[in-house]
């Protein structure tokens, strides 16, 4: 049997805020939480480190980026979610919520947009039930609305899947995060490597699709996120219009909102808003999108996301402590805010019977640097 562990002498990240003090975790939950700055016999000197929950990611596009390395080249899977697994680890990422995109485009040449949903998360789980994954994997189904076959990939899912989130997402050409056509040409054209003609015509048959397909498909997936008892989330808000019609849906959490006006919308609408950790630590977003920092500054940002650098996550939380000036609130946007819309009770707070999901991290000029990370209470970093 594992020994209990004793962190002690450490900037413990509570509930409350932040204290000198000490956490002791025996199997997978925490069995008690006491301040002060002594170091007890067999306990483990942080001196000073700061010992936080675990992080709760709920969007990553990390577990693609691991199946498709370069353009045209597919990687078994197992093997991805293997190393997407250990990377997470070891950015203290102990909870994740893998996006698989559901929905694929016909007989469009691309590779990226062939149907995998089904087939990846049936690995994913089964991965997970023979413990080869460190943390906590959970499933989340990136409905993609312009595509064709949406509605037949979720039914291939079940309240058995144990589904966390389902989103809205509306890729199509001028719509939302891509409002912008010429941004949308240089993302395109610079990701997947798209001639003039290809990309012109990529935009009118997926232009074309859109319109044929939105109304059916977004009340398809709104639909399924029900059946499976998942959160509902909307992606790239843009308007006012587009929050109040994530209400009527019962959306519970806004994903990369992409105007200040669409983030107020969503605080005044009582919808949780999430920003990228990538766009706080560069100040802005890639895409031409409003600043996650902006947000934070005027107190619409609730809960961040690593998006596409896992990494960022941590990193972001700490340079947000920053600016708040506030570490504890900080960490609540990647540990108790995150696990709270997604369901999850059991962990995201240093307190006695949550999950035994731990940190231990320092900083270097304002960057932190992991030391130790424990999920359900193994060492797993």
């Amino acid at each position: 049997m594992p020994q209990p562990v004793t962190l002690a002498n450490a900037r413990l990240i509570l509930p409350q805020g932040e204290v000198r003090g000490q956490i002791t975790f025996d199997g997978a939950h925490i069995v008690d939480v006491t301040e002060g700055a002594t170091v007890p016999a067999g306990a483990v000197d942080c001196a000073g480190d700061i010992v936080s929950p675990g992080l709760v990611e709920l969007h990553t596009d990390n577990l693609e980026r691991h199946i498709r390395p370069r353009p045209g080249v597919h990687w078994p899977h197992a093997a991805a979610l293997v190393a997407h697994d250990a990377e997470l680890a070891s950015c203290g990422i102990t909870t994740v919520f893998d996006a698989i995109r559901a929905g694929s485009l016909k007989a469009q040449g691309d590779a990226s947009w062939a149907r995998y949903a089904r087939e990846m998360a049936t690995e994913m789980l089964a991965a997970r039930a023979r413990g080869a994954l460190r943390i906590s994997h959970h499933l989340h189904l990136r409905a993609e609305i312009c595509s064709h076959s949406l509605i037949e990939e979720l039914e291939e899912f079940g309240p058995e899947d144990r589904v966390g989130i389902v989103s809205l997402m509306d890729h199509t050409p001028g719509q939302r995060q891509f409002a912008d056509l010429k941004q949308y040409e240089i993302y395109m054209r610079g990701k997947h490597g798209l001639s003039q003609g290809t990309f012109d015509e990529h935009v009118r048959t997926r232009t074309a699709l859109g319109e044929e397909v939105r109304e059916v498909h977004e009340a398809a997936a709104v639909a399924a996120a029900a059946r499976l008892g998942a959160t509902l989330a909307s992606h790239d808000d843009t308007t006012p219009d587009h929050v109040a019609r994530s209400g009527t849906h019962g959306v519970a959490l806004a994903e990369f909102p992409t105007t200040r006006i669409a983030a107020d919308a969503c605080r005044d609408a009582g919808i949780a808003v999430m920003m990228g950790a990538p766009n706080l630590i560069r100040g802005a977003s890639h895409s031409g999108n409003v600043s996650a920092l902006e947000l934070a500054e005027a107190g619409t940002l609730d809960i961040l996301s690593s998006d596409y650098v896992p990494s960022a996550l941590l990193f972001a939380a700490v340079r947000l402590g920053e600016v708040w000036g506030d570490l504890a609130r900080a960490m609540a946007t990647v540990t108790t805010a995150p696990a709270r819309v997604s369901g999850l009770t059991d962990r995201g707070t240093l307190a006695v019977g949550q999950r035994a999901d731990v940190v231990r991290f320092r900083t270097h000029e304002g960057v932190p640097v992991v030391q130790s990370v424990w999920s359900a209470g193994a060492r797993v970093a």
